[in-house]
């Protein structure tokens, strides 16, 4: 991906960016080029393309048309419609325009390649002047983390190695880890992560990371669900419903990603990333319908469905994140197919006890078409999941509102007070399109990030 730009390339054929609504070929620097854009009816609309041919028949310019509300998207299309050579974007630009044009050019780049021979990409794109290189290549880096993390099959991509790509962040950058493994869950009191993943053979873990950007910043804390394959346990999966379920650790992936994006910008806050990471496997030790389970919190919990494991695991990471009382705690997860009805599959379901959050998530993923939809802590529902025999009851009764009531349940977890939001999300492409291709996804990432950069800014002037 990164190997698509160059510092310079003598002769890189110029690109010059039409914004759709505001063309002017009369401004175009060679007349010829004016009519043949027009004899192609280049009408400057979003990932429009027209090649500019010089008089020997080579390439001597191409037109783009881009609206600002559909970057970075439009220029993965351009990408996947020019032949190969070195390119420069030409015209005026601001950086902002310019900076997504070239986490498009990135991402346009992308490919999980990691088990076929890789083949020699032939687009390369000369680094436009006065954008913050490192703003573009970390937010490309952080979403194609996710990418390859979530399509890494399980075999590769089991508790273990999460939990080891975990650590090696963590590294990176020099912050404190803490590793759980197997009977040290239970020691270190999360019963509800052992029992999901005690019937794996590559058993339950646990990892935390604790990074200070600024001793006296804000403390943001992030949980990520990291079921590394999902079988549904004893209420197994038919074949259809288990094929994707090496995604199911797409909660991690994304609060892993976050993190490094927070800590490579060295953002003023101070960071811990909680990571429950399991395979929900069957044998004769697998948890149970209607078990009783005891969480970190102390709270009972009736097992209403096996296969709704991973707000199991997020209950005792969120009661752990929480008790070091950060100024704002958010966790990402694959967790609820009643999300994907409602908002299908490519636009996750907020839920957020802060307005103020959620309104700017919102606003921060519609700027930069990185979308996601709140929807609503409906309290009434509560009652769904009360439970005769605990203090309640993992999936309540009747089905309906399921993304709602799991939200609710893991507000169960949330401390009264504590300025909370979760994302419920696909982490999958079903569909290609440019720049996304099929398979594991980032979605509400780059929004999350623009997000928090908002949030520390007017959190460390409070």
């Amino acid at each position: 991906m990164l190997e698509s730009l160059l510092e310079e390339a003598e002769g890189a054929i110029a690109i010059l960016p039409q914004r759709s609504g505001a063309v002017d070929l009369g401004h175009l620097p060679e007349p010829q080029w004016r009519r043949w854009a027009e004899a192609n009816d280049f009408a400057g609309e979003s990932g429009q393309v027209c090649l500019l041919p010089n008089p020997d028949g080579g390439l001597a310019g191409v037109l783009f048309g881009y609206d600002p509300d559909e970057l970075p998207w439009c220029v993965a299309e351009l990408v996947a419609n020019l032949p190969a050579g070195s390119y420069r974007l030409k015209g005026s630009l601001d950086p902002w325009t310019s900076g997504q044009m070239v986490l498009g050019w990135l991402l346009g780049h992308y490919r999980f390649d990691r088990y076929k021979t890789q083949e020699e990409r032939g687009c390369k794109l000369v680094w436009p002047q006065g954008i913050d290189r490192g703003e573009a290549l970390r937010q490309a880096q952080a979403v194609c983390r996710v990418r390859d993390l979530i399509n890494t099959p399980a075999e590769d991509m089991g508790p273990a190695a999460l939990a080891t790509a975990a650590v090696e962040v963590g590294e990176a950058y020099g912050a404190q880890i803490e590793a759980l493994a197997g009977e040290e869950l239970l020691e270190h009191n999360f019963p509800m992560v052992h029992t999901v993943g005690r019937a794996a053979a590559d058993g339950p873990r646990l990892v935390a990371l604790r990074w200070q950007g600024a001793q006296s910043g804000p403390h943001l804390a992030l949980v990520g669900k990291g079921v590394c394959f999902d079988s549904g346990g004893l209420d197994i999966k038919p074949a259809e419903g288990m094929k994707l379920m090496k995604k199911d650790m797409g909660g991690a992936a994304h609060a892993l990603a976050l993190a490094g994006l927070v800590m490579d910008a060295g953002l003023p806050l101070r960071l811990t990333l909680v990571l429950p990471i399991v395979e929900n496997a069957i044998s004769g030790n697998a948890f149970r319908p209607l078990d009783i389970l005891r969480a970190r919190d102390g709270s009972s919990v009736e097992v209403g469905n096996t296969d709704a494991e991973g707000r199991l695991i997020l209950a005792d990471a969120l009661t752990y994140a929480a008790e070091e009382k950060p100024d704002l705690l958010l966790d990402f997860a694959t967790l609820t197919g009643a999300a994907r009805v409602a908002l299908g599959t490519e636009l996750p379901a907020l839920f957020s006890n802060d307005d103020a959050i959620a309104e700017a998530w919102m606003a921060a993923g519609l700027k930069i078409n990185d979308p996601v939809w709140r929807m609503p802590l409906h309290g009434t529902y509560r009652r769904l999941l009360d439970s005769r025999t605990a203090d309640i009851h993992s999936t309540g009764e009747g089905g309906f509102g399921g993304a709602i009531t799991a939200a609710l349940f893991l507000q169960h977890f949330v401390p009264e007070g504590q300025a909370w939001a979760h994302l419920d999300l696909m982490a999958w492409n079903n569909r290609a399109r440019p720049g996304r291709p099929i398979g594991g996804e980032a979605m509400g990432l780059r929004s999350a990030f623009a997000m928090i950069k908002e949030w520390c800014h007017e959190h460390g002037n409070s």
